[in-house]
């Protein structure tokens, strides 16, 4: 029953380490292994090796907001029913986490009207997950969940209306793709305005002798 709630690919993609160094192609600017492949279903790769190896694959892009791995809605929702996974606007990019992030000892959830029913975290919104992984959990403990397609029902329609009222928190302002320096600039995050410059202080011309 578990087998058909769950996608043969996922535990490897929540099992992945992204953001090493591709060993072949360690010299290239975007080398950084940020791809996940369905397919193949094996390890992450880059930029490059998607153009040779995975071409005609279905793949998946990983991004990183404070160090945690994460994924667009956009792309994830098309392979996996994600209901009930709390879901962020990162830099006007709504995502979600693969796995949970450990909180704080000092942190505490009295008073917090939504938990994670795996690890407790502290949710913007009423839904019943952290990240893909504590659905995960769930399932293979009690199996009222799924993250198939096909038997997807009608809380996801609840759950949308919703989906990123609270604003993200200081920890999760920015979403960056490749190196932790790089902020991934040319969709998720919108264009800078520049500050208008102050005009010099105008000098007249000398009189005449």
């Amino acid at each position: 029953m578990q087998e058909m709630l769950v996608p043969p690919w996922l535990e490897s993609l929540l099992s992945t380490a992204f953001f090493t160094v591709c060993p072949r192609h360690r010299d290239a600017p975007r080398s950084e292994c940020n791809m996940f492949c369905l397919d193949c279903n094996t390890e992450a790769f880059c930029f490059y090796c998607r153009s040779t190896r995975h071409k005609d694959h279905s793949v998946i892009q990983i991004r990183r907001s404070s160090y945690h791995d994460v994924v667009r809605v956009a792309e994830i929702q098309k392979v996996l029913d994600i209901t009930g996974v709390q879901t962020y606007v990162i830099n006007s990019a709504r995502v979600l986490f693969l796995n949970e992030r450990p909180q704080p000892k000092s942190s505490t959830s009295k008073g917090v009207p939504h938990l994670c029913e795996i690890c407790g975290r502290s949710l913007l919104d009423p839904f019943r997950f952290c990240s893909l992984g504590c659905k995960l959990v769930r399932i293979k403990n009690n199996g009222d969940a799924t993250f198939n397609l096909s038997t997807k029902d009608e809380e996801a329609g609840e759950i949308r209306e919703g989906m990123g009222r609270g604003l993200p928190s200081k920890e999760e302002e920015e979403l960056r793709e490749g190196s932790q320096q790089d902020v991934y600039t040319s969709t998720l995050t919108p264009p800078h305005s520049s500050a208008r410059r102050r005009k010099g202080i105008p000098h007249r011309a000398p009189f005449g002798s």
